[in-house]
Order: structure tokens, then sequence, then C-alpha cells
């Protein structure tokens, strides 16, 4: 008898280091998973820093080009 409960035993503890095994398996993909959804949103999210970079550059030129037209017309009106 008491060898039987010793093999019940063993049985639970097989059962319950399955599950831990199925549950770190489960707990590795998901981290899997948000790694790589972690890595795709760094990535747009230096796409747009980028964007916004290059969109600062572009209105900082389009105010500098302005900046001078406005000048020579100021000159061409001083000199009439």
């Amino acid at each position: 008898m008491e060898n039987e409960q010793i093999l019940q035993q063993f049985d639970e503890i097989e059962r319950k280091v399955e599950k831990l095994i199925a549950a770190k398996n489960t707990l590795e993909a998901a981290n899997a998973e948000l790694r790589s959804e972690n890595q795709r949103l760094n990535d747009e999210l230096r796409g747009k820093i980028e964007a916004e970079k290059s969109y600062h550059e572009e209105r900082n030129l389009i105010r500098s080009k302005i900046d001078n037209l406005l000048f020579k017309l100021e000159e061409m009106a001083e000199s009439t």
C-alpha cells in the first residue's frame, strides 16, 4: 500500500512538473511576441522621430527663405 501511495505522489509531481513546463513554454512564447512588438514599436518610433526631424528642418529652411525674401523686399523698398 505504501508503494502505491509513493507512486501516486510521483504521478502528481510529474503532472505538476508538466504543467509548469507548459506554463513556461506559454510564457516564453508570449515573451517572444512582446519582444517582437516592442521592436516593431521602437522601429516605428524611430521612423516618426526622423520624420519629425525632417519636418522641422524643412520648416526652418522655408522660414529662412521667407526671411531672406522679406529682407530683399525691404531693401528694394528702401532703395526706391
